[in-house]
């Protein structure tokens, strides 16, 4: 469960407060997973792939782990018996630290009992107990007491977050100090930065080729022996990780077979979370341990079940509303559970189904929407699509839909051009400066992505031939050689 909470709480990019708020200088369970992060990454088990036995006491060790601190939270809970817990920790410095048996591995052992009575004094003893620091649960500390402090009693407050720089490499998030150090930056010219980073992008490249094959053979091995339609991930990890969680369900369908016959069929998405997203696809958590995974395997059906009501739903939705189609927009960021998509389709069906709506069954057909919950007012997105409010009031809606109907046709003619000319000059690009491959963020439109490529091609800088390219927002070399530039680089 407190894994579980780790991931929710990553979603929310960190900045959710539990309901209870830290009191009597206490933890409450969000703070405690917040606090807990880097030993999470020191003894995840995905990382020991390769040693099976201390993969194994790992496990048993944070299931144990988990259930103490639960106990703990629950109100007027008697106070849990003493654990004796074992971890292999990895040594995630340049050097191991001094204290602690580091095995020639790369890890180390340790062991210690928990019999502490609160949460925060179990946290502080698991990570010293680990030789991890401590000092970021005192900024957490001091930043709740100043904040509880001037706090008037039910509103809401916001305490901001400095997370461990593991978290961004493990997750695939961007860390947003680096990035704000990088803006600071004078930033350089396209030409200078590729003379001053192309042979540490080679040299990463070259090393990551092993890895890549590894990769592909991986996934194409899963996907033939789990008869899958496809495997994806939600974030850019590195390949290594990549590596690590198919390794993962690969000796996962070694030990329990049985148990992953379900999937045959799906798309499998490697995420924050483990369930079904919106489009159907099923989702493993990255920090999810096997038992997790299987828990979501023996649901697979009632998830099946959720989604074609699912469809359903749009399907009337789409009845009542002249034709239009609502979809989900994939973006950056946590995948959309299949729960909260079909909860926020029930609500907008049921605000529909009292009103007689004046719309001609077939006047809104080929026009898409969207539905959001954080939103007070329809609007028409750039690319066509519209985006509507859940809770929108039905009148508004239809003159709303019926006025904009034409522009949203535009839109739509507009946008299927600037994919399709994209598509052409993005292999043009890949041709005339011999890329190994060309990619984007996500949130790179394709209006930005055109111009960057015709530059691109404009300036055939011989220093990017072989290499991996792709445009974000910002320059960086990634850790396996791609090379990261903005899209609207300087010349």
């Amino acid at each position: 469960m407190y894994v579980t909470t780790f991931l929710r709480y990553i979603r929310l990019g960190g900045r959710c407060v539990s309901a209870r708020m830290v009191q009597r200088r206490n933890l409450s369970g969000a703070d405690a997973i917040n606090a807990l992060r880097p030993f999470y990454f020191a003894v995840h088990p995905d990382f020991f792939g390769q040693h099976p036995r201390e993969r194994e006491v790992n496990e048993n060790s944070l299931k144990r782990l988990s259930g103490y601190l639960e106990n703990l939270q629950k109100p007027g809970a008697r106070s849990p018996k003493p654990a004796n817990l074992t971890f292999y920790v990895r040594d995630t410095k340049e050097k191991a630290d001094s204290s602690g048996r580091l095995l020639a591995s790369g890890f180390r052992s340790v062991t210690f009992t928990l019999q502490s009575k609160d949460v925060l004094s179990t946290v502080l003893d698991v990570l010293r107990s680990c030789s991890l620091s401590v000092e970021h649960i005192q900024d957490v500390l001091k930043a709740e007491t100043e904040k509880s402090s001037t706090q008037q009693p039910g509103t809401a407050f916001y305490r901001p977050i400095k997370w461990d720089k593991t978290y961004y490499t493990f997750t695939g998030f961007r860390d947003p100090e680096q990035e704000l150090e990088q803006a600071r930056r004078v930033e350089p010219t396209l030409s200078l930065w590729l003379r001053n980073n192309e042979s540490e992008a080679t040299k990463k490249q070259n090393a990551s080729l092993p890895r890549r094959e590894e990769l592909k053979r991986l996934k194409r091995e899963l996907i033939q022996k789990l008869g899958l339609l496809d495997i994806r991930w939600q974030r850019k990890w590195g390949v290594a990780h990549k590596c690590c969680q198919l390794q993962s369900l690969g000796r996962l369908s070694t030990q329990s077979p049985e148990a992953l016959h379900i999937l045959r069929g799906h798309v499998i998405v490697f995420t924050d979370q483990s369930g079904m997203n919106a489009s159907g696809h099923v989702m493993l958590g990255t920090m999810d341990v096997h038992h997790q995974w299987t828990k979501l395997f023996e649901r697979l059906l009632s998830y099946r079940s959720l989604f074609q009501r699912s469809d359903w739903l749009k399907e009337r939705i789409s009845h009542l509303l002249g034709g239009i189609q609502v979809i989900h927009i994939e973006r950056m960021g946590p995948a959309l559970p299949l729960e909260e998509h079909y909860s926020t389709l029930h609500t907008f069906h049921k605000r529909l189904l009292p009103q007689r709506l004046s719309l001609h069954p077939r006047s809104m057909q080929g026009l898409t929407m969207s539905l959001e919950n954080d939103r007070s007012t329809p609007c028409l997105h750039e690319m066509g699509h519209f985006i509507i409010p859940t809770l929108c009031d039905t009148l508004q809606l239809q003159n709303f839909l019926q006025s904009q109907a034409q522009e949203a046709r535009k839109r739509m003619r507009r946008k299927d051009k600037l994919e399709a000319e994209e598509e052409d000059i993005i292999l043009c690009c890949l041709q005339d400066l011999s890329l190994h491959s060309l990619s984007k963020e996500p949130s790179v439109s394709s209006s930005q992505m055109i111009p960057c490529c015709r530059r691109l091609m404009e300036e055939r800088s011989p220093q990017m031939q072989g290499l991996h390219l792709y445009i974000s927002h910002f320059y960086s070399v990634m850790q396996d050689g791609d090379l990261c530039i903005p899209w609207d680089w300087k010349g």
